[in-house]
């Protein structure tokens, strides 16, 4: 679940929150029906913060008041300052996960070779090991510890 939060501000609606230059952030935007509430919930691994949007009266921000937009922009100016001079510290993966790299189309074990390649966490002893061979390249194999690729993933 971190990883997939953490793709959220690395390539999703939550990008802008790239401009605090932390590997160690993670979250979800969300708006409801009618763009009447706008919310992101951000975290590391020591801090939450989440910033909402949206009236007492439960009418619309305006079209496109999404939590990217409307709340995103707030958290950002607070986390600026609360985590001014504080060091990235990486989350963790629970004992008993392990990555491979995977074609992202097929979700077989693949090569860094692969220009679909990517890092995934599995629940150890489920990595599916049929492989896709990529031209040039031997799939071997590459589960690899949590540690070992996290750097990669994040």
């Amino acid at each position: 679940m971190n990883s997939i939060l953490r793709d959220t501000v690395s390539y999703g609606t939550a990008q802008a929150a790239n401009v605090l230059n932390r590997k160690d952030l993670a979250g979800k935007t969300g708006t409801t029906n009618d763009h009447r509430d706008a919310w992101f919930n951000g975290f590391n691994s020591d801090l939450v913060g989440i910033a909402w949007v949206g009236f007492d009266q439960n009418e619309s921000l305006g079209k496109g008041e999404t939590g990217g937009r409307a709340a995103l922009p707030m958290w950002i100016e607070y986390m600026r300052v609360v985590l001014d001079g504080v060091p990235e510290k990486p989350l963790v993966p629970p004992p008993g996960i392990v990555t491979a790299t995977i074609n992202r189309e097929t979700g077989k074990l693949t090569t860094a070779a692969d220009p679909e390649a990517m890092q995934e966490y599995f629940l150890e002893g489920t990595v599916d090991t049929s492989a896709d061979v990529v031209e040039g390249s031997t799939p071997g194999d590459t589960t690899k510890s949590p540690d070992n690729v996290r750097e990669g993933l994040f």
